[in-house]
């Protein structure tokens, strides 16, 4: 597959899990953590010679579970293991399909909460010879409220195990679950909310009348080929492609109002470089792996400072570069603050086009830890001066 040097997870990684011992590891994404655990626990199933269910990886969404059970597919395709993935947001036929896998058995499990626990429900499956249970974007899986699924999941399965624990960030509630999970696991952290080197962070000061003509202008640099665009709601996501349609940008609207066909539909053709500007909500953020992603907008600034590196981390993947860029309106500031707090650096402001007026100057109070009022006087730039070249220095 054209793997020849391994990252620095794997390379700390695969010897643990080889060894049968418990694992918590802390990555970001574009890592390479996927093939981490996938590359031992396939040369373990490979060994046994096997057809039992030997292995359950738990995934946040679809997309990331479907996104692991292909590259399966591609790590396992000469050794003879079998995998399926199991999500909710299909046709009844979907489910029968996964109905009889599950019981005719496999050897990778790859699930959304829910939806595994929708089959152990409606039948038996014998989990009896089950030896890796993996939980992949745990802090995510927490997030969207799944510790009790997870709880109830364990329930079903043999007590003795390898269980291996995969997260971006280590919150408490983490080490809450690591500690009802895990045992004696050895700790692997690999550059903790830090986004890639490779990605030129940029920022723009701009009130919202202002984001969809800045937006449209920076989608005019021919230099940016493969974009993905993030909004917090799916309101402002599908708002924002009908504008974008309006104005002749051909963009497709990603959200969790579509059924899975569509999703898969759009996914693929981005995929293929057949659509080039990808709007949606966090549920891109992580999940996904689009090699050459060119440009990352956030529309708007994400709620929570661990999602900015999530968005981010969508472009520079494998050791490449790109570029993210962040419109920060007057009532945002503080929540950007903080994300700057979180990376110890300062991302360079970029003066708006004057044909778009003036601009919030930025003065973000982050000591109380809320939202709160902004700080914000209206700032002209200077006209004789392109926008490179006023970018702030860097802290």
């Amino acid at each position: 597959m054209g793997f020849t040097k391994a990252t620095p997870i794997q390379e700390q990684a695969i010897p643990v899990i080889l060894n049968n011992q418990d694992l918590i590891a802390c990555a970001q994404t574009g890592t390479g953590k996927t093939a981490s655990y996938l590359l031992p626990v396939l040369h373990k199933i490979q060994l046994l010679g096997t057809d039992d269910i030997n292995t359950i990886i738990l995934a946040p969404t679809r997309e990331l579970a479907l996104q692991i059970d292909q590259q399966i597919m591609g790590l396992a395709y000469f050794t003879g293991c079998t995998s399926i993935a199991v999500y909710g947001g299909g046709d009844g036929i979907n489910y029968e399909q996964q109905k009889r896998s599950l019981a005719e058995g496999v050897n990778i499990i790859v699930a959304t909460p829910g939806r595994l626990i929708a089959h152990l429900t409606a039948g038996k499956i014998d989990f009896s010879k089950l030896q890796h249970l993996v939980l992949d974007e745990a802090d995510r899986m927490l997030d969207m409220g799944f510790f009790d699924d997870i709880v109830r999941i364990m329930s079903y399965l043999p007590a003795e195990r390898q269980n291996i624990m995969f997260s971006a960030t280590m919150p408490h509630k983490i080490r809450t679950l690591a500690n009802k999970i895990l045992r004696n696991p050895v700790e692997v952290n690999i550059a903790i909310s830090k986004p890639s080197e490779g990605i030129n962070q940029q920022a723009y000061m701009a009130f919202d009348e202002q984001k969809i003509p800045l937006l449209k202008t920076i989608l005019a640099d021919a230099a940016y080929s493969s974009i993905i665009i993030f909004a917090s709601r799916k309101e402002i996501v599908k708002k924002l492609n009908s504008e974008l349609n309006k104005k002749g940008i051909a963009a497709e609207a990603f959200h969790s109002d579509l059924d899975q066909e569509q999703r898969e539909d759009i996914m693929s053709r981005f995929k293929g470089k057949k659509l080039s500007v990808l709007v949606g909500t966090d549920v891109i953020s992580r999940g996904i792996d689009v090699e050459g992603i060119s440009l990352v907008v956030n529309y708007d600034v994400p709620p929570d400072p661990e999602d900015y590196i999530h968005r981010i981390g969508r472009t520079a993947r494998a050791e490449t570069t790109g570029t993210a860029i962040t419109f920060i309106n007057d009532k945002d500031q503080n929540k950007f603050g903080r994300i700057e707090a979180l990376m110890g650096r300062e991302v360079p402001k970029i003066a708006l086009p004057e044909s778009l007026g003036e601009a919030p100057v930025y003065k973000p109070n982050t000591s109380g830890g809320g939202s709160g009022k902004s700080n914000w006087k209206k700032k002209k730039f200077n006209k004789n001066k392109k926008p490179q070249q006023q970018q702030a220095k860097q802290a």
